[in-house]
């Protein structure tokens, strides 16, 4: 049972060090990035706390992001890879999980993978953004083309687990690779590496906010994950729920959560009708 998020315990968010999000159908609604939750994550860098979006998409959009964003970084292509500018330098640096001969190893395999998938799942395609990855396979069944049926999306899965393949379901993307890391192994790297924290001794001073399947490994870990409203739509499909659900959608549930967090530290708000 998740609880509303207006019930998130006040002294908790008092002692937050930051909040991981993810983007599509989090941070985004329909597709596109509202003024509440863009103010949203600055409010959350104005106030000292570490903003890092953790999200399937690929290290194209994640150079975007790293550069232009008020973020600490990003985690993306779920846990291949992390960037984060340094400002010092004035660059974005990256992390990969893999090394470079074996991402172009495993790139050779999932071609193989995808030419199956788009044979035998019709009105499958390969996502727009597959040119800007370097480490996974995303197939659109929803996103660019008309939503598939759940039991396609399933053989989608089916097939690239029959390659040995790592397959992970977003609201927008079926997501594959070879190799064993995923959003939440990427994430303690990333802690570890660049604020130098373990995160399993601080993990109740971090909040994840997320919407689908691909982010159940978050919400297991983080003892006070919120999801916004949407999440619903996978609820009956998940082993592991947030502790907590905004009462908005998307962008706007994203804004609500963090509105919930500033709350006791901040004198103005979000507003959310």
């Amino acid at each position: 049972m998740m609880t509303p998020i207006r019930d998130f315990p006040a002294n908790v968010a008092r002692n937050l060090l930051g909040v991981f999000f993810d983007i599509d159908d989090t941070f985004t609604t329909h597709g596109k990035i509202g003024p509440l939750p863009f103010q949203a994550m600055w409010s959350l860098k104005e106030a000292g706390l570490k903003v890092v979006p953790i999200t399937g998409r690929p290290a194209g959009w994640c150079d975007h992001i790293a550069r232009m964003w008020p973020v600490d970084g990003v985690v993306g292509e779920n846990g291949a890879l992390y960037f984060w500018y340094d400002q010092k330098e004035k660059k974005v640096k990256k992390r990969f999980m893999d090394p470079d001969p074996v991402r172009e190893e495993n790139r050779r395999g999932l071609s193989l993978v995808k030419n199956e998938i788009l044979r035998s799942v019709p009105g499958t395609a390969l996502a727009s953004d597959q040119q800007y990855r370097e480490a996974d396979l995303a197939i659109d069944y929803c996103e660019d083309v008309k939503p598939l049926a759940w039991q396609e999306v399933e053989r989608i899965c089916d097939i690239f687990k029959k390659h040995g393949a790592t397959c992970k379901v977003s609201s927008v993307h079926v997501n594959g690779w070879f190799g064993d890391y995923n959003k939440l192994g990427m994430t303690k790297l990333f802690v570890q590496e660049q604020w130098s924290l373990n995160l399993d001794d601080s993990r109740n001073r971090f909040v994840f906010c997320g919407d689908s399947l691909n982010d159940e490994p978050m919400f297991e870990y983080f003892p006070h994950a919120a999801g916004v409203k949407n999440i619903l739509n996978f609820a009956e499909r998940m082993k592991h729920l947030p502790a907590f659900v905004a009462s908005h959608e998307g962008g706007e549930g994203f804004a609500e959560i963090v509105q919930t967090i500033l709350n006791c530290e901040l004198s103005g708000s979000l507003p959310i009708e």
